[in-house]
Protein backbone atom coordinates (compact mmCIF):
# COMPACT_ATOMS: atom_id res chain seq x y z
CA UNK A 1 0.00 0.00 0.00
CA UNK A 2 1.41 3.38 -1.00
CA UNK A 3 1.01 6.64 0.84
CA UNK A 4 1.68 10.21 -0.23
CA UNK A 5 5.32 11.10 -0.92
CA UNK A 6 6.49 13.82 1.47
CA UNK A 7 9.45 15.30 -0.43
CA UNK A 8 10.25 18.07 2.04
CA UNK A 9 10.35 15.82 5.09
CA UNK A 10 12.15 13.07 3.18
CA UNK A 11 14.83 15.54 2.08
CA UNK A 12 15.29 16.82 5.64
CA UNK A 13 15.53 13.33 7.14
CA UNK A 14 18.03 12.09 4.56
CA UNK A 15 20.23 15.14 5.01
CA UNK A 16 20.20 15.01 8.80
CA UNK A 17 20.77 11.25 8.86
CA UNK A 18 23.81 11.70 6.62
CA UNK A 19 25.14 14.55 8.78
CA UNK A 20 24.86 12.46 11.94
CA UNK A 21 27.23 9.78 10.61
CA UNK A 22 31.01 9.89 10.70
CA UNK A 23 33.29 8.06 8.24
CA UNK A 24 34.47 5.58 10.88
CA UNK A 25 30.80 4.63 11.53
CA UNK A 26 30.66 3.05 8.06
CA UNK A 27 34.23 1.81 7.82
CA UNK A 28 35.67 4.73 5.84
CA UNK A 29 38.83 6.73 6.55
CA UNK A 30 38.28 10.28 7.77
CA UNK A 31 40.96 11.72 5.49
CA UNK A 32 41.97 15.42 5.59
CA UNK A 33 40.02 18.16 7.37
CA UNK A 34 36.35 17.96 6.41
CA UNK A 35 34.16 21.01 5.90
CA UNK A 36 30.98 18.94 5.61
CA UNK A 37 29.42 17.59 8.82
CA UNK A 38 28.96 13.84 8.72
CA UNK A 39 29.32 11.85 5.51
CA UNK A 40 29.72 13.42 2.10
CA UNK A 41 27.03 12.67 -0.46
CA UNK A 42 29.59 10.84 -2.58
CA UNK A 43 30.34 8.50 0.32
CA UNK A 44 26.66 7.69 0.84
CA UNK A 45 26.07 7.04 -2.85
CA UNK A 46 29.12 4.79 -2.96
CA UNK A 47 27.72 2.73 -0.09
CA UNK A 48 24.19 2.69 -1.52
CA UNK A 49 25.15 1.98 -5.13
CA UNK A 50 23.37 5.00 -6.59
CA UNK A 51 24.33 8.19 -8.41
CA UNK A 52 25.33 11.34 -6.53
CA UNK A 53 22.93 13.38 -8.68
CA UNK A 54 20.01 11.20 -7.56
CA UNK A 55 20.80 11.76 -3.88
CA UNK A 56 21.26 15.50 -4.45
CA UNK A 57 17.79 15.71 -5.97
CA UNK A 58 16.29 13.74 -3.06
CA UNK A 59 17.96 16.01 -0.50
CA UNK A 60 16.71 19.07 -2.39
CA UNK A 61 13.13 17.75 -2.35
CA UNK A 62 12.92 17.56 -6.14
CA UNK A 63 13.61 13.91 -6.87
CA UNK A 64 11.18 11.22 -8.03
CA UNK A 65 9.61 8.79 -5.59
CA UNK A 66 12.33 6.31 -4.57
CA UNK A 67 11.66 2.63 -5.08
CA UNK A 68 11.52 0.18 -2.17
CA UNK A 69 14.86 -1.26 -3.31
CA UNK A 70 16.47 2.19 -3.34
CA UNK A 71 15.13 2.99 0.11
CA UNK A 72 16.54 -0.27 1.46
CA UNK A 73 19.96 0.60 0.05
CA UNK A 74 19.83 4.08 1.59
CA UNK A 75 18.75 2.69 4.96
CA UNK A 76 21.72 0.32 4.98
CA UNK A 77 24.16 3.00 3.82
CA UNK A 78 22.96 5.45 6.49
CA UNK A 79 22.99 2.75 9.20
CA UNK A 80 19.39 3.49 10.12
CA UNK A 81 17.73 1.72 13.02
CA UNK A 82 14.57 -0.27 12.38
CA UNK A 83 12.41 2.67 13.50
CA UNK A 84 14.38 5.10 11.34
CA UNK A 85 14.16 2.76 8.33
CA UNK A 86 10.38 2.51 8.74
CA UNK A 87 10.22 6.32 9.04
CA UNK A 88 12.19 6.64 5.80
CA UNK A 89 9.76 4.34 3.98
CA UNK A 90 6.76 6.26 5.29
CA UNK A 91 8.15 9.62 4.15
CA UNK A 92 8.90 8.16 0.73
CA UNK A 93 5.31 7.00 0.31
CA UNK A 94 5.74 3.31 1.10
CA UNK A 95 4.29 1.57 4.14
CA UNK A 96 2.54 -1.68 5.05
CA UNK A 97 -1.27 -1.76 5.04
CA UNK A 98 -2.78 -0.03 8.02
CA UNK A 99 -6.12 -0.83 9.58
CA UNK A 100 -8.71 1.70 10.63
CA UNK A 101 -7.53 3.86 13.52
CA UNK A 102 -9.14 3.34 16.89
CA UNK A 103 -8.99 7.09 17.56
CA UNK A 104 -10.10 8.13 21.04
CA UNK A 105 -12.51 5.21 21.43
CA UNK A 106 -11.04 2.52 23.68
CA UNK A 107 -12.37 -0.94 22.99
CA UNK A 108 -14.32 -2.56 25.88
CA UNK A 109 -11.91 -5.50 25.92
CA UNK A 110 -8.94 -3.21 26.41
CA UNK A 111 -10.74 -1.32 29.19
CA UNK A 112 -11.58 -4.64 30.86
CA UNK A 113 -7.91 -5.64 30.72
CA UNK A 114 -6.95 -2.27 32.21
CA UNK A 115 -9.33 -2.80 35.13
CA UNK A 116 -7.89 -6.26 35.83
CA UNK A 117 -4.44 -4.78 36.41
CA UNK A 118 -5.08 -3.92 40.04
CA UNK A 119 -1.53 -4.24 41.40
CA UNK A 120 0.43 -2.22 38.85
CA UNK A 121 -0.10 1.16 37.15
CA UNK A 122 -1.39 1.01 33.59
CA UNK A 123 -2.50 3.60 31.03
CA UNK A 124 -3.91 3.66 27.51
CA UNK A 125 -2.38 6.33 25.25
CA UNK A 126 -3.27 7.42 21.73
CA UNK A 127 -0.48 7.64 19.16
CA UNK A 128 -0.29 11.45 19.43
CA UNK A 129 0.04 11.32 23.23
CA UNK A 130 -3.57 11.63 24.42
CA UNK A 131 -4.12 9.81 27.72
CA UNK A 132 -7.36 7.93 27.04
CA UNK A 133 -7.70 5.88 30.23
CA UNK A 134 -5.79 4.77 33.32
CA UNK A 135 -6.45 2.38 36.19
CA UNK A 136 -6.76 3.31 39.86
CA UNK A 137 -3.10 2.62 40.64
CA UNK A 138 -1.94 4.88 37.81
CA UNK A 139 -4.30 7.59 39.06
CA UNK A 140 -2.76 7.25 42.52
CA UNK A 141 0.76 7.39 41.07
CA UNK A 142 0.47 10.20 38.53
CA UNK A 143 -2.38 12.09 40.18
CA UNK A 144 -2.95 15.54 38.78
CA UNK A 145 0.09 15.57 36.48
CA UNK A 146 -1.49 13.03 34.14
CA UNK A 147 -5.21 13.40 33.50
CA UNK A 148 -7.75 11.96 31.06
CA UNK A 149 -9.72 15.22 31.13
CA UNK A 150 -9.63 17.28 27.95
CA UNK A 151 -7.99 19.56 26.88
CA UNK A 152 -5.10 18.71 29.23
CA UNK A 153 -4.83 15.00 28.58
CA UNK A 154 -2.10 15.15 25.91
CA UNK A 155 1.15 14.17 27.64
CA UNK A 156 3.35 15.91 25.05
CA UNK A 157 1.49 19.19 25.48
CA UNK A 158 1.61 18.94 29.27
CA UNK A 159 5.34 18.14 29.30
CA UNK A 160 6.33 21.18 27.25
CA UNK A 161 3.81 23.74 28.55
CA UNK A 162 3.19 22.91 32.22
CA UNK A 163 6.28 23.23 34.49
CA UNK A 164 4.34 21.53 37.31
CA UNK A 165 4.32 18.24 35.39
CA UNK A 166 8.12 18.01 35.36
CA UNK A 167 8.30 18.25 39.15
CA UNK A 168 7.24 14.60 39.30
CA UNK A 169 10.39 13.50 37.42
CA UNK A 170 14.09 13.85 38.38
CA UNK A 171 15.53 17.02 36.87
CA UNK A 172 18.60 15.28 35.41
CA UNK A 173 16.28 13.16 33.22
CA UNK A 174 14.22 16.00 31.75
CA UNK A 175 16.33 16.44 28.61
CA UNK A 176 16.35 12.75 27.65
CA UNK A 177 12.67 12.33 28.46
CA UNK A 178 11.77 15.37 26.35
CA UNK A 179 13.71 14.03 23.37
CA UNK A 180 12.06 10.62 23.66
CA UNK A 181 8.59 12.16 23.82
CA UNK A 182 9.25 14.22 20.68
CA UNK A 183 10.88 11.33 18.79
CA UNK A 184 7.86 9.16 19.52
CA UNK A 185 5.48 11.90 18.34
CA UNK A 186 7.54 12.35 15.14
CA UNK A 187 7.02 8.68 14.30
CA UNK A 188 3.27 8.88 14.88
CA UNK A 189 2.87 12.06 12.81
CA UNK A 190 4.77 10.52 9.89
CA UNK A 191 2.66 7.34 10.00
CA UNK A 192 -0.49 9.42 9.77
CA UNK A 193 0.84 11.18 6.68
CA UNK A 194 1.28 14.86 5.73
CA UNK A 195 -2.45 15.38 5.22
CA UNK A 196 -3.53 14.53 8.77
CA UNK A 197 -5.12 17.67 10.20
CA UNK A 198 -5.14 16.54 13.85
CA UNK A 199 -1.42 15.78 13.87
CA UNK A 200 -0.53 18.99 12.03
CA UNK A 201 -2.59 21.08 14.44
CA UNK A 202 -0.93 19.53 17.50
CA UNK A 203 2.58 20.10 16.14
CA UNK A 204 1.78 23.69 15.16
CA UNK A 205 0.30 24.37 18.59
CA UNK A 206 3.34 22.90 20.33
CA UNK A 207 5.82 24.79 18.14
CA UNK A 208 4.07 28.07 18.90
CA UNK A 209 3.87 27.41 22.63
CA UNK A 210 7.36 25.98 23.30
CA UNK A 211 10.74 26.93 21.86
CA UNK A 212 12.15 23.82 23.51
CA UNK A 213 9.70 21.60 21.64
CA UNK A 214 10.46 23.38 18.36
CA UNK A 215 14.21 22.83 18.80
CA UNK A 216 13.75 19.14 19.58
CA UNK A 217 11.29 18.72 16.70
CA UNK A 218 13.82 20.20 14.28
CA UNK A 219 16.36 17.51 15.26
CA UNK A 220 14.15 15.02 13.35
CA UNK A 221 14.82 12.16 15.74
CA UNK A 222 12.49 9.15 15.63
CA UNK A 223 12.02 6.32 18.12
CA UNK A 224 8.95 4.34 19.15
CA UNK A 225 8.63 4.04 22.92
CA UNK A 226 8.16 0.27 23.29
CA UNK A 227 9.88 -0.15 26.64
CA UNK A 228 11.95 2.04 28.91
CA UNK A 229 12.85 2.94 32.48
CA UNK A 230 11.01 5.63 34.39
CA UNK A 231 11.41 7.29 37.79
CA UNK A 232 8.46 9.09 39.34
CA UNK A 233 8.58 11.24 42.48
CA UNK A 234 5.37 10.91 44.49
CA UNK A 235 4.73 13.44 47.30
CA UNK A 236 3.55 10.78 49.75
CA UNK A 237 5.87 7.81 49.12
CA UNK A 238 8.92 9.36 47.44
CA UNK A 239 10.85 8.27 44.33
CA UNK A 240 9.69 5.07 42.60
CA UNK A 241 11.62 3.25 39.85
CA UNK A 242 9.64 1.55 37.10
CA UNK A 243 10.23 -0.46 33.96
CA UNK A 244 7.44 -0.01 31.47
CA UNK A 245 6.28 -1.94 28.43
CA UNK A 246 4.05 -0.65 25.64
CA UNK A 247 1.61 -3.07 24.01
CA UNK A 248 0.36 -1.73 20.65
CA UNK A 249 -3.23 -2.17 19.49
CA UNK A 250 -3.84 -3.80 16.08
CA UNK A 251 -4.64 -0.38 14.61
CA UNK A 252 -1.29 0.87 16.00
CA UNK A 253 -2.72 4.16 17.23
CA UNK A 254 -3.33 3.07 20.83
CA UNK A 255 -0.90 1.64 23.35
CA UNK A 256 -1.35 -0.03 26.70
CA UNK A 257 1.49 1.08 29.01
CA UNK A 258 2.25 -1.17 31.98
CA UNK A 259 4.55 0.13 34.75
CA UNK A 260 6.27 -2.49 36.93
CA UNK A 261 8.77 -1.88 39.76
CA UNK A 262 11.62 -4.41 40.21
CA UNK A 263 10.35 -7.10 42.66
CA UNK A 264 11.64 -6.97 46.22
CA UNK A 265 12.93 -3.40 45.92
CA UNK A 266 12.04 -0.26 47.89
CA UNK A 267 10.12 0.85 44.79
CA UNK A 268 7.88 -2.24 45.03
CA UNK A 269 7.25 -1.49 48.70
CA UNK A 270 6.49 2.15 47.88
CA UNK A 271 3.95 1.04 45.27
CA UNK A 272 2.29 -1.24 47.85
CA UNK A 273 1.98 1.77 50.16
CA UNK A 274 0.65 3.92 47.31
CA UNK A 275 -2.19 1.49 46.70
CA UNK A 276 -3.23 2.02 50.31
CA UNK A 277 -2.76 5.80 50.22
CA UNK A 278 -4.83 6.19 47.05
CA UNK A 279 -5.09 9.05 44.53
CA UNK A 280 -6.58 11.62 46.89
CA UNK A 281 -3.28 12.00 48.78
CA UNK A 282 -1.47 12.80 45.52
CA UNK A 283 -3.93 15.55 44.73
CA UNK A 284 -3.95 17.01 48.23
CA UNK A 285 -0.14 16.98 48.40
CA UNK A 286 0.19 18.98 45.19
CA UNK A 287 -2.26 21.69 46.08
Amino acid sequence: MRTELNRRELADFLRRSRERLRPHDVGLASGPRRRTPGLRREEVTQLAGMSADYLIRLEQARGPQPSVQMLGALARALRLTEDERDHLFVLAGHRPPEGRRAGSHVRPGLLYLLDQLTSTPAQILGDLGDLLAQNAVAEALFGCVCTVEEPDRNVVWRWFTDPFVREAYPEDEHEVRGRLVVADLRTAVARRGPGDAEAAALVARLREASDEFAAKWDRHEVAVRRKSHLRVRHPAVGLIDFDYEALVSPAEDQRLLIFTPPPGTPSAEALDLLRVVGPETAHRSHR
